[in-house]
């Protein structure tokens, strides 16, 4: 109980909600970072899984990506972008973290999407093109509105995987609450470590319930009644890596749009 006390007298400081180092700005700094890997990220991935999945062509090229995306650690991006491009900043933001975590919210994103698209019936593509909707209408009139819980339960990973990687973020200088942590070890003021901890617990579980808000709404009622279901793709077992998929496994075939 001591211990949380004094967590407590951490949060009850005034001092720690005001100026450059106070909660709301290191706040505003992670928001910032995470929104701005994520907008770049979906502007990068989104439109690539989107093709992909509508011509149902480079599906290897998606589980790939997907792999290497999943199996080089958070840390280590982090750290290597330090090196390549130093600790200097991009509108405040540091260009090794940003970079790091674009890199890393693209391939839940371009998988998910791909997967998604390439997923919907057939009879539904076939009967799209017999009422004369062009190659793009039904892309992105039939297609993605179908493909949709599935692109937003990759951009529920992305956006998952990037807070808590921003958190990191301190270790190369970057702002944001994972400063609370790095600060707090540094002079082994536990108290702090924790207040960092919970801080970016509660942004995480309010991103999470905010997209989880935004799938509702626009995702119609029938596709939601289902909803994805994690299935381990047999490709990929080795990997162990798992794509959030409604059933079955990536589609074979090579089909013209």
């Amino acid at each position: 109980m001591d211990f949380l006390g004094r967590v407590y007298d951490w949060f009850a400081d005034g001092q720690n909600w005001s100026g450059n180092s106070g909660i709301p700005n290191r706040l505003i700094e992670h928001l910032q970072l995470t929104l701005v890997a994520m907008l770049i990220a979906l502007v990068i991935a989104f439109p690539i899984g989107l093709v992909l999945g509508h011509t149902r062509r480079g599906g290897n090229v998606a589980v790939n990506v997907s792999n290497i995306g999943r199996a080089i650690p958070s840390f280590a991006l982090l750290v290597l972008g330090a090196q390549l491009w130093g600790i200097g900043e991009i509108e405040g933001m540091s260009k090794a973290a940003l970079l790091a975590l674009i890199a890393l919210a693209i391939p839940p994103i371009i998988t998910n999407t791909y997967v998604g698209m390439s997923q919907v019936d057939e009879s539904i593509r076939d009967s799209a093109k017999g009422v004369g909707m062009r190659s793009t209408q039904r892309m992105l009139r039939v297609e993605l509105p179908i493909a949709l819980p599935l692109v937003f339960a990759g951009i529920r990973i992305s956006a998952l995987q990037v807070v808590a990687t921003a958190t990191l973020a301190a270790v190369v200088a970057s702002g944001g609450l994972g400063r609370f942590i790095v600060d707090g070890i540094a002079v082994r003021d536990f108290p702090k470590v924790f207040a960092g901890a919970l801080l970016v617990a509660a942004l995480a579980l309010t991103i999470e319930g905010v997209l989880a808000l935004g799938q509702r709404v626009m995702v119609s009622d029938g596709l939601r009644a289902e909803g994805p279901r994690a299935v381990r793709q047999p490709g990929l077992e080795a990997q162990g890596s798992m794509l959030l998929v409604e059933a079955g496994s990536i589609p074979n075939r090579e089909e013209a749009p």
